[in-house]
């Protein structure tokens, strides 16, 4: 695979959700998995103010391999967390059907299955990150995780429930599950963003840096 020349399509699919959340993005090869991160956080439609973790496996060992970012807590037997700024994506998904995890939001616990559907070249005059196709809004952040949302929608479908009011008061006045375009997904730079989760703390690894 030329990285500089290859594209990734990705299904992103939210676990644990009905009926499904799902998204198909592309992506440059060359990608870094905080890159990738910033990617499907904003195909999804999630405000990217928790943390996210990747699981899957190690190309070379088989292993499943963690990369998100590092807990500067780690106690003695604890699975190591690589940096995503500092692991590149593509050689984890170098063959069709490769896949992984995506969690974000530890409380909520929001499961992504993620899987490489296509590996194909860059086009002339087309930007990247894009998004293709997808169903249905994503969640709302903070709702309680997979449980939490099914009761949200399970409220917001009745007016007459007794905590339909304060709901939509928390909503903000309005929610359409199924709701979604992928022309109105924005991608937003992942060095600014990155920038913006750490400021200078990390200058040593800024991957915004050389």
């Amino acid at each position: 695979m030329d990285v500089k020349r290859s594209v990734l399509q990705f299904k992103v699919t939210l676990d644990e959700v009905n009926p499904l959340v799902w998204r198909r993005i592309e992506v440059p090869a060359s990608y870094s998995f905080w890159d990738f991160h910033v990617a499907v956080q904003d195909a999804m439609g999630w405000f990217d103010s928790h943390l996210h973790l990747f699981r899957l496996p190690n190309p070379e060992s088989g292993e499943i391999d963690e990369i998100g970012i590092p807990d500067e807590d780690v106690f003695e037997g604890d699975p190591v967390c690589l940096p995503g700024w500092q692991v590149q994506i593509a050689p984890y998904f170098g063959k069709i059907g490769a896949s992984a995890v995506y969690e974000y939001d530890f409380g909520d616990d929001w499961i992504h299955e993620v899987q490489l559907e296509a590996i194909t070249g860059r086009q002339p005059r087309v930007k990247y990150p894009r998004c293709l196709d997808g169903e249905r809004a994503c969640p709302p952040e903070d709702c309680g995780g997979p449980p939490g949302y099914a009761r949200l929608l399970e409220i917001i479908a009745d007016p007459t429930d007794e905590e339909y009011e304060s709901m939509m008061e928390w909503l903000g006045g309005s929610f359409d599950p199924e709701a979604f375009s992928p022309r109105e997904v924005n991608f937003d730079n992942p060095k600014k963003r990155w920038r913006i989760a750490f400021g200078s703390q990390d200058a040593d690894h800024d991957p915004t840096s050389g």
